[in-house]
């Protein structure tokens, strides 16, 4: 394998691996309004949304910042 598609195909699993967390946490809140497992009257919904998608996207956030300190000490 070229060495240049060796590079793009790593960089391309390494940002899937970053956006895991993220597209999880979306997929829960879809899952959860899908399922109908909550409602509009579930008692702090909003705020059980919010914590959902701060913790994926913090979690994407924490391991891209991992990769691409991995990758400017190479």
């Amino acid at each position: 394998m070229p060495n240049s598609l060796k590079t793009r195909t790593r960089r391309s699993l390494e940002v899937a691996i970053a956006f895991a967390p993220w597209v999880i946490s979306m997929y829960l809140l879809y899952w959860l309004e899908y399922g109908a497992i909550w409602t509009t009257e579930t008692a702090h919904r909003g705020k059980i949304s919010v914590a959902i998608l701060i913790s994926g996207m913090g979690l994407s956030f924490l391991i891209q910042s991992r990769i691409s300190r991995r990758n400017s000490k190479q």
